[in-house]
């Protein structure tokens, strides 16, 4: 069956996400109000993609740009592809952070390409543009959040990736410390051992399950909720200025967590305005954004341009 493609623009707004929230490695997520927004457009040939903020003059132009190729993959799962594209980034995530700027990236593009198709969203429900982009980013834990808003819990069954979302509690109150180098996701997976002893394990089992009860109903118990032995301390060598951050946040009573691979971290609730985390850290003060990833019709408007807007960090 062939497809019709939409004759305008769309657009999208995503969030940034913080993944594993300490020890929810790979199932737990946080949506954070700040955004990417990004529009697309079929054309008669060719792809061009136009890039402002954060990555621009470094990410592609043209069909090896994450947004593309995720649009790519949408547009086959719809049933064909479109004869051109032009596509418009303005990206406030920042790049190899931890904050989700690439499965921001997937999300945009699967979104983009189904409403790009005048019948996208009965070819390709929501379940199933999770499904979608969980299996393009490898795992689910930050592209849930990003679709879905709130905090997160996904999961894999055999059929694909799912995931609940969950309203935080009002106690929560996102902060991120973001330093100037970056970190890799596969350089940081590189770091895990192939097992880890029962017992840590288990401490952190449990303490993934407290730490949905913290999320949704206690942040008082956020200190313990967050801790993990799985996956934080096995990375620490590779980034020692975050995993110190962590550390005194700790030590100084804070939630604090590594922000998915790192090298950026998260505290869970307000560390103070006393607190220094030293040079080389932007502290950005988040709210949780509830909506998740919105789709709406025509080009990007002059708000929507500017690299400093739509939820930019104090």
């Amino acid at each position: 069956m062939s497809l019709n493609f939409a004759s305008g623009p769309v657009r999208v707004r995503v969030p940034a996400t913080s993944a594993n929230l300490g020890p929810g490695f790979d199932a737990l997520g946080l949506a954070l109000g700040l955004h990417d927004d990004v529009a697309a457009e079929v054309t008669t040939g060719g792809v061009r993609v136009a890039v402002t903020g954060q990555g621009a003059g470094e990410l592609p132009d043209d069909d090896r740009h994450l947004v593309v190729r995720a649009m790519r993959v949408a547009f086959d799962a719809l049933g064909g592809q479109p004869a051109g594209l032009a596509v418009e980034c303005v990206n406030r995530i920042p790049q190899a952070r931890g904050l989700g700027s690439s499965s921001a990236a997937i999300v945009a593009g699967v979104l983009l390409a189904r409403a790009l198709v005048a019948d996208g969203a009965e070819r390709l429900d929501d379940a199933g543009a999770l499904r979608l982009a969980a299996d393009i980013e490898g795992h689910p834990d930050n592209v849930a959040p990003c679709l879905l808003g709130g905090f997160t819990v996904a999961w894999t069954e055999q059929t694909g990736a799912r995931a609940v979302s969950l309203a935080p509690a009002a106690g929560v109150s996102p902060t991120v410390f973001v330093p100037q180098e970056r970190g890799l996701t596969a350089t940081a997976r590189a770091a895990l051992p192939a097992s880890v002893p029962h017992a840590d394990a288990a401490l952190t089992a449990g303490r993934a399950a407290l730490l949905v009860h913290a999320l949704t109903a206690d942040p008082a118990l956020l200190l313990p909720a967050t801790e993990d032995r799985l996956h934080q301390h096995y990375r620490a060598e590779g980034m020692p200025a975050t995993y110190a951050l962590v550390t005194a946040l700790r030590e100084a009573g804070v939630a604090a967590v590594v922000s998915g691979a790192g090298p950026t971290v998260l505290a869970l609730t307000d560390p103070g305005a006393g607190f220094e985390p030293g040079t080389g850290w932007h502290l950005w003060r988040l709210p949780v954004d509830s909506s998740g990833a919105r789709v709406s019709q025509g080009r990007l408007g002059h708000a929507e341009r500017d690299p400093v807007a739509a939820g930019r960090m104090s």
